[in-house]
């Protein structure tokens, strides 16, 4: 597993290679524009040499872009729709010029209207702006379900996908908090399992392409998103160990997204990954 974090790309997207490697990360994640604003982040040529060049001279295996929060694909509003759909263009465009792992998107919110509409506006956002693009894939996130909120099941992720036209770029980023409080059940390894059985099932695992690690500051089932450190939540130290070292995960990013990650918590991560590894074997 790619272990890494969530890092600020201030001063240039080679910027956070450098953030990336001072806490010792095999994956980093990045905004590609700023997370209060709607205007897109447009890097130069040299920007881009200066990136790709200083991730080759690194330990570093991966760099993820997630979308910023303003985006909402599903809304009812067509200005809110156009400018998430010009924000999502613009974070593929980067992506592919970057050489990034994916974009990492929520697929948006039905806020007040019906879910059905919603997923269906979602789907032609998202057909458009890989219709837009050429090469980055998008990983949709799944969420916590809270505000109405798309992605909150395996089955709303599936539709989603199936009506953006299944394109092969198309595939999921897995956060272990929004699936707990979501109501699936990763607490231990044995229902982490099954869980991954379920998404096998209804997804398909060949979707699966990318992680984030959060622990849950609220409990199984709360539709509530709120982040707590690794081994510090309703997760708890068993469950991120669990996550970290499912076999079916191995070779995936899995970034941390805390407030500013720190080399403390990624090193933290490397431990519980060697937990999990150890249990699984002592189980077996």
């Amino acid at each position: 597993m790619l272990i890494g974090a969530h890092v600020s790309p201030a001063g240039g997207p080679a910027k956070a290679v450098e953030r990336g490697v001072e806490r010792g990360c095999d994956a980093i994640q990045i905004f590609n524009q700023s997370p209060r604003a709607w205007r897109p982040r447009v890097y130069s040529p040299e920007e881009i040499d200066e990136f790709r060049a200083a991730m080759a001279a690194s330990r570093l295996d991966a760099m993820m872009i997630h979308a910023v929060y303003l985006l909402n694909c599903a809304s009812e509003d067509p200005e809110i729709r156009g400018k998430s759909l010009t924000a999502l263009i613009a974070a593929l465009h980067a992506g592919a010029a970057l050489g990034a792992h994916c974009v990492v998107l929520h697929p948006g919110s039905a806020l007040k209207g019906e879910v059905g509409p919603a997923l269906e506006r979602a789907a032609a956002t998202i057909a458009e702006a890989l219709a837009e693009s050429e090469t980055c894939p998008l990983h949709l996130e799944d969420t916590a379900g809270g505000g109405a909120t798309l992605g909150r099941s395996f089955e709303e992720l599936a539709t989603l996908i199936e009506r953006a036209g299944g394109d092969e770029r198309l595939g999921v980023c897995l956060d272990s908090c929004h699936l707990l409080a979501s109501g699936y059940d990763i607490r231990t390894p044995e229902g982490l399992s099954g869980v991954v059985d379920d998404f096998d099932s209804v997804v398909g695992l060949d979707r699966l392409g990318s992680l984030h690690l959060n622990d849950s500051a609220t409990p199984l089932g709360s539709n509530v998103d709120r982040h707590a450190d690794p081994g510090k939540g309703h997760l708890g130290r068993e469950g991120c160990a669990a996550f970290l070292s499912e076999p079916r995960f191995e070779g995936l990013p899995c970034v941390l997204e805390l407030n500013g990650p720190e080399k403390k918590h990624i090193a933290l991560a490397r431990r519980l990954h060697r937990e999990g590894s150890a249990a699984r074997r002592g189980g077996g």
